[in-house]
C-alpha cells in the first residue's frame, strides 16, 4: 500500500518531465512490458503515454490498470492519455552512479 504523501510526491516529481514510454497501435507487447519492467526497476517511478491508435478498443484507465497488474506496479494517476506507475525498486537491483 502506498500512502497519500508518497503518492503527492511522485505527482510531483513526474509533473513537469516527459514521458519515457509511448503504447502505440501494437497495445502492450511483450517487449513493451520487458521495458516497462526494466525502466521501474531502476528510475522506480515512470510516465508512460498512450497514443490515440491506441485508444481505439480501450480506454486509458483499463490499459494502464492492466499495465500495473502485469509489471506488479502501483497506478498513481491518470490523467488524459497518460498515467504514472510507481513500484519500490528492490536494494539489490540498486543501479550504482559512477564516481
Amino acid at each position: 500500500m502506498i500512502t497519500p504523501s508518497v503518492k503527492h510526491r511522485i505527482k510531483q516529481e513526474l509533473s513537469h518531465e516527459n514521458p519515457t514510454i509511448w503504447v502505440g497501435k501494437q497495445h502492450l507487447s511483450a517487449h513493451l512490458l520487458g521495458e516497462i519492467d526494466k525502466q521501474l526497476d531502476n528510475r522506480e517511478m515512470i510516465k508512460i503515454r498512450i497514443l490515440k491508435t491506441a485508444l481505439k478498443e480501450e480506454k486509458a484507465k483499463t490499459i494502464a490498470s492492466t499495465v500495473a497488474r502485469q509489471t506488479n506496479a502501483i497506478l498513481i494517476e491518470v490523467r488524459g492519455h497518460t498515467f504514472m506507475l510507481y513500484r519500490r525498486r528492490n536494494p539489490k537491483n540498486k543501479v550504482k552512479k559512477p564516481l
